[in-house]
């Protein structure tokens, strides 16, 4: 089982307590970032017999129950216990109490409730912040600490590993669209709730369902700030690239090592897929009503193809390079089409009309089979030509649309109208339900 959002410092404990993996050294991490979890792997060393890892208890909170794993070393026992924090070492020993300008030696009792006696041998509670320390304490000083013992068959090298809710990550998309044609564009955005870093030295991202056991933890998204550093110079940022699919996953890797910061989002460019098709056009998606006339209006819709797979994403549209919507990219094969709709167009309003052509009854005078004339007229106030396309879904035993023969479980119809800019359109269909 691994648990080291940074990574584990491997080093021989004392007391012959045997390896010690603690938190917050440069050994690097491999990670497997999913969607809604990440597997964390660290290769570690184990000279004896006996292995420790530590983690404080909040990064503990975020692994999921039952996932830490030991691999390539054989155990006989794992105890996993809560610790007390960095404090609880201090305890028995001098720490110094500070007053206004003035700063006096104390003993720490009590590292749980911060109790402390003066050298007047007087107990008395103070506030962590009033306390200064003989060496730098760290900055998870008053957490508790978990830790996890292995009692290994024999020393050697293996895996630690576990499932953490901590990392994840997510696709997001931009369209851009203007008279020219459209282009789509990806970022990949790498999110750490974790209070601690990862020094990642490779790392794949998985896009796909994957269903894992335990609670999710809130996510949180945290904007990714920058300082200026003249005396160093950034670490060139790495490249994702396409490795595939793993049954029905699709896989990608990221080019070099990096680090994820805690408490932060790291984004990367990501894919950059070419459009074999794009549209604009209005639609309606309506149930079918005998009612005689309605008006309304239709919505902005949106139809493109990529010629790579997209996994599922927010998806911001700008048009002429102004946000005129968001909507969602679903988990897309290649060349798979996207429709989306961003509201209603005011400048693209219908009236709906439908008339009672012909009944048909049977012996017991109960009306059977209908058929009806749908009719919807269209006015455009845009400066452009647009499509129209409006579906209507029908219930029945047997539909049939414009006397044709019907399909194999046809219950819609799609009316596909030009609209010129600044007028009108009108068409029709006839639409027989049969409940015989």
């Amino acid at each position: 089982m691994a648990l080291s959002p940074k990574s584990f410092v491997q080093a021989t404990a004392a007391l012959g307590l045997g390896a010690a993996l603690t938190l917050g050294t440069a050994q690097a991490t491999d990670l497997r970032i999913y969607p809604s979890f990440s597997e964390v792997r660290e290769v570690i060393e184990a000279p004896e017999r006996r292995l420790t890892v530590r983690l404080p208890q909040a990064a503990w909170e975020g692994v999921i129950p039952g996932s830490l794993s030991l691999e390539g070393v054989a155990f006989t026992e794992a105890v996993a216990r809560l610790e007390g924090n960095w404090l609880s070492t201090l305890e028995g020993q001098t720490v110094y109490l500070r007053r206004g300008e003035q700063t006096e030696p104390v003993t720490l009792i009590r590292a749980r409730d911060l109790l402390v006696k003066n050298a007047a041998g007087r107990y008395f509670q103070v506030r962590y912040e009033d306390l200064e320390f003989p060496q730098e304490p760290p900055a998870s000083a008053q957490t508790p600490v978990q830790t996890l013992t292995y009692a290994l068959s024999a020393p050697g090298r293996g895996t630690l590993s576990y499932l953490t809710r901590s990392v994840t990550w997510t696709p997001r998309y931009t369209l851009r669209a203007s008279d020219a044609g459209a282009q789509l564009a990806a970022l990949a955005d790498i999110r750490n709730t974790a209070d601690l870093p990862y020094e990642v030295s490779a790392a794949e991202l998985y896009a796909g369902e994957v269903q894992v056991q335990g609670t999710p933890t809130p996510r949180a998204d945290f904007a990714l700030s920058a300082e200026a550093s003249p005396a160093r110079t950034a670490p060139a940022a790495p490249q994702i690239q396409a490795a595939g699919d793993l049954r029905g996953l699709a896989k990608y890797t990221l080019s070099q090592a990096f680090t994820l910061p805690p408490s932060s989002t790291v984004t990367l460019p990501f894919l950059t897929p070419k459009l074999s098709r794009f549209e604009r056009f209005g639609g309606l998606q309506t149930y079918f009503s005998p009612q005689v006339e309605r008006e309304g209006n239709l919505e902005r819709g949106y139809r493109f193809e990529a010629e790579e797979r997209l996994p599922e994403g927010p998806l911001l549209v700008r048009e002429d390079g102004r946000i005129v919507g968001q909507a969602q990219v679903p988990a897309t094969r290649p060349g798979g089409k996207v429709e989306f709709s961003l509201g209603e167009d005011p400048d693209l309003t219908y009236t709906r009309r439908v008339e009672r052509l012909k009944e048909q009854k049977d012996a017991k005078g109960q009306v059977v089979q209908t058929t009806y004339r749908v009719t919807y007229s269209l006015v455009s106030a845009k400066s452009r030509p647009v499509r129209a396309e409006i579906t209507e879904r029908v219930s029945g035993r047997r539909v049939v649309f414009n006397s044709l023969p019907p399909a194999p479980n046809q219950g819609s119809f799609t009316l596909k109208l030009d609209v010129p800019a600044k007028g009108r359109a009108q068409g029709s269909f006839t639409l027989l339900i049969d409940n015989s």
